[in-house]
């Protein structure tokens, strides 16, 4: 299991950082070899299905994902989205948080849980790494879409 946390703030109110972070679709632009589709209807909330599928011809998996808690911010309130890996593969937990940061900036903060069946414990800090670099390079790529 390998757990990371990216923090990060941007010049945004708090609903728009959090519009740019849950448009789910755009997350596959930012991971190499991935698309996400959310296999449920609009609009995001506790049950939605996201699937991130990645790889290339024969070579790819699935990291099925539910959220299970969904507070969008109101004025300065934070928000808060959790996600549930549930893949054959992949494993464990995601949350992305926003709340007031300073001079009016929004603070980001991506927390995540991660296992990927069959690879053994000796391997978790390479994948957190792995993690905190992949996951880091999207939220920066999903702040700055408008």
């Amino acid at each position: 299991m390998a757990l990371f946390s990216i923090e990060r703030t941007a010049p945004l109110p708090l609903d728009e950082a959090w519009r740019r972070l849950t448009r789910w679709h755009l997350h596959g632009d930012t991971v190499p070899l991935t698309r996400v589709d959310v296999v449920t209807p609009p609009p995001t909330g506790p049950g939605t299905v996201i699937v991130a599928r990645t790889g290339a011809g024969p070579l790819t998996f699935d990291d099925r994902m539910e959220v299970t808690v969904w507070q969008p911010p109101l004025d300065d309130t934070p928000g808060l989205c959790r996600l549930e890996k549930r893949g054959r593969l992949v494993r464990g937990w995601a949350e992305i948080e926003v709340r007031p940061g300073p001079g009016g900036r929004t603070r980001v903060l991506w927390r995540e849980e991660l296992t990927v069946r069959l690879l053994p414990s000796l391997f978790d800090r390479v994948l957190g790494g792995a993690g905190r670099y992949v996951f880091g390079r999207a939220v920066n790529h999903l702040l700055r879409s408008p």
